[in-house]
């Protein structure tokens, strides 16, 4: 029984804000609402997905699992989307348990299938990538007029959906001056000065498809000699951690050679995040690249490199791309230039 949302639009095209898919060795059985009847039916169709349609109410959804569970000895749940009530509904509603099946916790099992992209896949992720470098570079000389954060965050969103976007991957990052030395800060009415630094961290969305992509830049002269010196301290780590993307390479190898090269520069206590992360149907999702992680690298999988340094009060660094591992390394889906000067 397939509840997460993320997963079930991976596993059919569907994607509606409500659904279940039961996922038998013979056959396959969409629940969903009457808000989605003509939508589920052209969604599987698209995708070439055979599968049954079971809209209704939660009751009628509930009496056609019952009925598509009879005789089974086992139903596996998502563990990590489904509620404990959601379970105990579910152990007292179908007629199956009361024959002895039993309700078995499962985690990973779609999400490790997800790791690997498609072609499909890889052209909708490049396509995403492709939108949001284009949109940057038609905004970025906008910084130099003394835009606000949350303006220009404003202007690169519209530009990436007027460039095709479906929507944005997540809420775009503007972080100007001291602001930058917080990861996830949030877009401000702050005024974007020259020779301060600003983080720009942000990527578009294409059918479900998300690219991300992080870039430190200043209007005029950087103002610090520091935060030059970590500028380059940040794009040298950012090399060598993709020079480290292979098959076969932990995501715990691709974050020690970018810290490991952080801190040889004097920065490496200032990177207070993980390198990176996977990307696809969700901008966050298997394999990480943190610090000790053991997950193997697969050629066929994308995800991110985005090393950082924050100093508190003053400002940050943070340069990421968007990669697909290849049989020999890596290929870099988001392209613009890590210039930092405007």
């Amino acid at each position: 029984m397939v509840t997460n949302l993320v997963n079930v639009r991976y596993l059919t095209g569907f994607s509606g804000s409500s659904g279940m898919l039961l996922v038998a060795t013979d056959r396959a059985l969409l629940l969903s609402d009457g808000r989605y009847r003509d939508q589920s039916a052209d969604e599987l169709s698209a995708a070439g997905v055979e599968a049954a349609i079971e809209i209704g109410r939660p009751s009628q959804q509930l009496e056609a699992l019952d009925l598509a569970t009879r005789g089974l000895g086992r139903l596996g749940l998502e563990a990590d989307d489904v509620t404990w009530s959601g379970k105990e509904r579910l152990a007292s509603s179908l007629s199956c348990m009361a024959s002895g099946a039993s309700l078995v916790p499962t985690r990973g099992v779609v999400e490790a299938l997800r790791i690997v992209k498609d072609e499909g896949e890889l052209a909708r992720i490049e396509a995403a990538a492709d939108i949001a470098d284009v949109a940057l570079a038609q905004v970025k000389e906008q910084l130099k007029q003394g835009l606000t954060e949350l303006e220009f965050a404003v202007e690169l969103d519209f530009e990436m959906r007027r460039r095709g976007a479906d929507g944005v991957s997540f809420e775009t990052i503007v972080a100007s001056g001291p602001n930058g030395a917080r990861p996830h800060a949030t877009v401000s009415d702050r005024r974007i000065a020259p020779g301060e630094l600003v983080v720009v961290d942000f990527g578009a969305e294409v059918d479900g498809y998300r690219s991300d992509m992080t870039r430190t830049v200043c209007v005029d002269t950087v103002g610090s000699p520091e935060l030059l010196d970590m500028l380059d301290a940040v794009l040298i780590a950012q090399r060598a951690g993709v020079r480290t993307l292979r098959p076969g390479a932990t995501g715990g190898d691709v974050d020690a050679a970018c810290r490991e090269s952080l801190t040889k520069a004097g920065f490496g206590d200032l990177f207070v995040h993980g390198t990176g992360h996977g990307v696809g149907l969700q901008i966050h999702e298997a394999p990480a690249i943190a610090q000790g992680g053991t997950d193997i690298l697969v050629e066929g999988a994308v995800v991110t490199v985005e090393p950082g340094a924050y100093l508190p009060g003053v400002g940050g660094v943070r340069i990421e791309d968007t990669l697909v591992i290849t049989a020999t390394g890596a290929r870099a889906l988001t392209k613009s230039t890590k210039d930092t000067i405007l």
